[in-house]
């Protein structure tokens, strides 16, 4: 009898622990994951044997164990904390400053379809003018400084924000306009409770859009005359052969674009629930 009672109490924990892992909400939570990023993990998961194995030359992709180390050591030495404080200021300007002209703008010139119709084929141009292309000219009339650097971002933060909002004006319901108006509603009421409402869903998709951008033009603005940022740092390291802290870098920049997203997107879900629950 004595043996069966020690039995039972050795073997409760571990069904216990089999309990928890058989229970539906959890399956349903790493099947998701294994959905979602399964082939994300994979991904690493061969790079690290590949590298470590020598199937890859760990000199141009060294595993991924020496790239965490490297990004630890330089965040927790604080050198890459100089970098990102620096980075995101940059990318942070532009951002705002693009949300305070794109999206007014883009609300203005949606209503009015003469100023959008006069507008469009220099906003047009200037959209299909690369930021990249035009950095030289922003060089030579604002120097090598920081300015250039905020300039030729905010020039290409700007046009997704700008077009996502003038579409989304655009592609309002007329019914809906014409049934607020046939109430007695005044323009003022039309455009805070129709216009700018059914808007939103659509600038968020811009504000996404501008704020992948803004890291993407931060990067090469930052490579080119710099001496503090991520997208500095990545040369830096190339230059000196310090491999893993570039991809720490370079993986820094992708989870600063991730969080980005991530919290636009929840935002996106804050103000826009009564568009989800229509889907």
């Amino acid at each position: 009898m004595t043996y069966q009672l020690t039995d039972t109490a050795e073997q409760a924990p571990s069904k216990r622990i089999a309990g928890i892992v058989n229970t539906p909400r959890l399956r349903l939570f790493l099947g998701n994951a294994v959905a979602d990023y399964g082939l994300l993990f994979a991904f690493f998961a061969g790079w690290q044997v590949a590298s470590s194995a020598g199937w890859l030359n760990p000199a141009v992709f060294p595993p991924l164990d020496h790239v965490a180390a490297a990004l630890w050591t330089g965040i927790v030495s604080g050198a890459l904390l100089d970098d990102i404080a620096v980075s995101l200021q940059r990318a942070g300007i532009t951002f705002l400053a693009a949300v305070g002209l794109g999206i007014p703008l883009g609300l203005f010139m949606g209503q009015i379809r003469a100023v959008e119709r006069a507008l469009d084929p220099i906003l047009q141009l200037f959209r299909q003018t690369s930021a990249l292309a035009l950095y030289p000219v922003f060089i030579l009339l604002l120097g090598l400084g920081e300015a250039s650097k905020v300039f030729v971002i905010f020039w290409a933060t700007l046009f997704p924000i700008l077009l996502a909002t003038i579409g989304g004006v655009k592609e309002v319901d007329a019914k809906l306009v014409e049934m607020a108006r046939s109430f007695g509603a005044s323009r003022t009421t039309i455009f805070r409770r129709v216009i700018l409402p059914a808007s939103v869903p659509p600038i968020f998709v811009g504000l996404r859009l501008s704020a992948t951008t803004a890291l993407l033009l931060l990067i090469a603005a930052e490579m080119i005359g710099a001496n503090k940022g991520v997208g500095f740092q990545v040369m830096n390291a190339q230059y000196n052969f310090q491999i893993p802290l570039m991809f720490a870098a370079i993986f820094l920049l992708a989870f600063l674009g991730l969080a980005a997203n991530r919290v636009l997107v929840l935002l996106q879900r804050r103000l826009c629930r009564w568009s989800l629950t229509e889907h």
